[in-house]
């Protein structure tokens, strides 16, 4: 009787307990620390989720020369010549499938939980050439040959190798990496980590 007579007591203090000593009193007994729970594990997992993070789409169009000269007679004669209008693109990002737990550092410190993330490098995933829109802007063939089937196809080649050498001229390895840690960082602070460091 007296156990639930005492119960009973606390019950109602802890209810009408809001200001001033009482109050203090009533917290340090029914308060309830939030609980977090972010291990290395999770945290990898989730931003693997993510797969190919792909941050960047560089386009551009270009004209690309192709030719096939003679080493004898003049290219009016014997040369093969085509000239084509290429639009493609190179698309970057990062594979987050290569992030390993030792690239993720987890700390807290005075209640304040703070996270060190650090990804993969950044790469082009694909470069292409984007057909629709590619053509042919001019081709003369020498007066004693016939034209070159394959000439066509290697200077759609050469311009997709063009096209992903200006990419990185351009920084888009950069890009990609600036963008991804944008990315990354809004995600770790969406988990509940109050210090976010991705590089």
């Amino acid at each position: 009787m007296a156990l639930i007579l005492g119960a009973f007591t606390m019950a109602v203090f802890l209810r009408h307990a809001s200001t001033g000593f009482s109050a203090r009193i009533a917290n340090a007994i029914a308060s309830r620390p939030v609980a977090f729970n972010m291990s290395v594990p999770v945290v990898v997992n989730k931003i693997q989720r993510l797969n190919r993070l792909e941050t960047v789409v560089y386009s551009i169009d270009t004209v690309v020369e192709g030719s096939r000269p003679s080493t004898v007679l003049p290219d009016l004669l014997a040369g093969d010549r085509i000239l084509l209008v290429v639009h493609g693109q190179s698309i970057a990002g990062i594979d987050l499938s290569k992030l390993k737990p030792e690239d993720v550092r987890i700390t807290a410190n005075n209640g304040i939980r703070a996270i060190r993330v650090a990804l993969p490098a950044s790469e082009i995933f694909v470069t292409s050439i984007d057909n629709q829109h590619t053509r042919v802007y001019a081709r003369s063939t020498g007066l004693l040959v016939a034209a070159d089937q394959n000439l066509e196809s290697e200077t759609r080649a050469r311009a997709q190798q063009q096209l992903q050498q200006s990419a990185l001229s351009d920084g888009i390895l950069d890009a990609a990496r600036k963008n991804a840690r944008a990315t990354i960082t809004t995600l770790l602070y969406g988990l509940g980590f109050q210090q976010v460091e991705v590089d």
